[in-house]
C-alpha cells in the first residue's frame, strides 16, 4: 500500500477509534445518569443501529488528521480537530436530522457544551490512537 493510501487508511481508522470512546461516552453518560443530571435528555441504547454509524462517521471525520497541524501536541491537535464534528452536530445533525431544535436544545440547555466533550474524546482518543499507529511503522 503506498503512502497516501495507508495514511487514509490511518486516519480513517483513529477516527473509528474515536468514534468508539465518543459512542461509550455518551451511551456511559447516560447510563450513569450523568447527561440526566446535567438535565440533557439523551440515554441512547449500546446497538448496531446507534453505533455503526458514529464509528463510520467517526472515521470520515478522522480525515482531518490529514492535515499538518499541531502534530507535536495530541491533546491540543485532538480537541482543535473536534470543533469540526461538534460544529455539524450542533448545526446540521440535531437540528435537521433528529429535528431537536438549533443546536438541539430540546435535548437540554446543556447539550452544547456536552457536545463539545464528547467530541473532544473522539478528538483526543483519535489522535493518540493515530500517533501510536505511527510510532508503530514509523511515519
Amino acid at each position: 500500500m503506498g503512502m497516501p493510501q495507508r495514511n487514509l487508511s490511518l486516519v480513517f481508522a483513529a477516527g473509528s477509534v474515536g468514534g468508539l470512546a465518543n459512542s461509550l461516552a455518551v451511551w456511559g453518560s447516560g447510563k450513569l445518569g450523568i447527561s440526566g443530571a446535567l438535565g440533557i435528555a439523551l440515554t441512547p441504547d449500546w446497538t448496531p443501529a446507534w453505533l455503526y454509524p458514529r464509528i463510520v462517521w467517526g472515521g470520515i471525520w478522522g480525515a482531518l488528521f490529514l492535515l499538518p497541524v499541531l502534530k507535536s501536541s495530541t491533546i491540543k491537535r485532538g480537541i482543535l480537530f473536534s470543533f469540526g464534528p461538534t460544529i455539524f452536530v450542533l448545526v446540521v445533525v440535531l437540528p435537521y436530522w433528529l429535528n431537536k431544535g438549533m443546536f438541539g436544545m430540546e435535548l437540554g440547555n446543556t447539550i452544547p457544551l456536552f457536545a463539545f466533550v464528547v467530541n473532544a474524546i473522539w478528538g483526543i482518543a483519535a489522535a493518540w490512537w493515530l500517533k501510536q499507529c505511527q510510532t508503530a511503522v514509523n511515519l
